[in-house]
């Protein structure tokens, strides 16, 4: 459980600054991180609840800085101040900054440990968990010839690579890297398309963690697609720093050199990821280049923490981001469900993009789904 996004994530109960206000993302954030805090207590899974700066380090960021400011109120964010570079060595005694959003209820907490505790809520509610289950093809259960109920009462069959049954009235997918392949079986529509990044972290040698005490990130670029280098404190004590954003060449590809030929020409041969690579092809090459030399990764951090150096830092864990792109090229950004058309189309509801807040956000998802569950198949 939680062997893939959930457990190489970077850990952070996010407030919901950076939201279009009115999506989904924006609501679903700040409800689903007062639901975080509220279910660690219930359960006693440790957290930290360690403040985030977003730190402008270049005039023409101050304005964005704002803006993000102003964001982060209409999405009713707690606690949201914008601070001057006094401020920001009191909080960050090592970070340099003209200005900073200061979010403090911005936290850290291992979502593998919520996971697996999700996971016992569940079982204890009467489900059943099962993995190393791939599911190949879903299809209607035929009638036998006795007329046996089953047929009518679970008329949707799950069927995996082992030729394993499930037989079940309803379907709720929500899987990550596979959103796309696991509807394309059902039946539903392969749009959007997940393209696979991964982003490679470095961590902090021990003794230079006493240098991050909370969460430091920039102020995003609207130009490029992805967030950009920031420091990540661990519930473990370690500090991650990144991470950077390259395409992998396999879906569960976590090393630098794992390859598979049919996750790469699945995404290769995607119109919409060549209409991306297109307008941010200098971004592209600058993240390759990042990831191949550790000193130009430091020399991002070092815009926010002079002192950091090459010998400060080692190569540290990867994750692989499940990215959903549409056609025309542009990464979806908010969270997408929907189902489809036909006998199992319309007993099924998939939650296609799931990206990041949807850890932070997952309680609040969960009470989404299951009014969505309730209203469409009228249970």
């Amino acid at each position: 459980l939680a062997h893939h996004q959930s457990g190489h994530n970077s850990g952070v109960i996010h407030s919901g600054i950076y939201y279009t206000p009115g999506s989904l993302k924006a609501k679903l954030c700040v409800q689903g991180a007062a639901l975080c805090y509220e279910y660690c207590d219930r359960k006693g899974i440790p957290y930290k609840q360690c403040g985030k700066l977003i730190v402008a380090v270049e005039q023409d960021e101050i304005p964005r800085l704002k803006a993000l400011y102003e964001r982060g109120l209409q999405n009713n964010v707690r606690g949201l101040k914008l601070i001057g570079p006094k401020e920001i060595q009191a909080k960050e005694p090592f970070c340099r900054g003209l200005m900073a959003l200061d979010s403090p209820y911005t936290g850290i907490v291992n979502y593998k440990q919520v996971a697996q505790s999700y996971a016992e809520d569940f079982e204890e509610a009467g489900g059943t968990i099962l993995t190393e289950f791939e599911v190949t093809n879903m299809e209607m259960a035929k009638e036998s010839s006795s007329g046996s109920e089953d047929g009518l009462k679970y008329p949707v069959v799950v069927r995996n690579s082992k030729g394993e049954e499930i037989h079940c009235r309803h379907i709720v997918t929500c899987a990550g890297l596979y959103s796309d392949r696991l509807s394309e079986i059902s039946g539903c529509s392969p749009e959007p398309r997940i393209v696979p990044f991964r982003g490679d972290y470095l961590v902090l040698k021990p003794e230079k963690c006493y240098m991050v005490k909370g969460n430091i990130y920039p102020v995003p670029n609207p130009r490029f697609p992805f967030l950009g280098f920031h420091f990540t404190p661990r519930m473990d004590g370690s500090v991650w720093l990144g991470p950077n954003a390259v395409l992998a060449f396999k879906r569960e590809g976590y090393r630098l050199l794992d390859f598979s030929a049919g996750d790469f020409l699945d995404a290769v041969m995607y119109s919409g990821l060549w209409k991306l690579v297109l307008r941010n092809l200098s971004y592209g090459l600058s993240e390759m280049y990042r990831a191949c030399f550790l000193s130009a990764q430091v020399k991002q951090l070092q815009k926010f923490i002079p002192e950091v150096t090459v010998h400060d830092v080692l190569r540290g864990p990867s994750g692989v981001r499940a990215q959903a792109l549409d056609s025309d090229g542009n990464l979806v950004d908010d969270f997408v469900f929907d189902g489809g058309s036909g006998d199992i189309g319309s007993r099924i509801l998939h939650v296609r993009n799931a990206p990041s807040p949807a850890a932070t956000s997952s309680l609040a998802i969960a009470q989404m789904i299951a009014d969505e569950v309730k209203q469409r198949f009228e249970l």
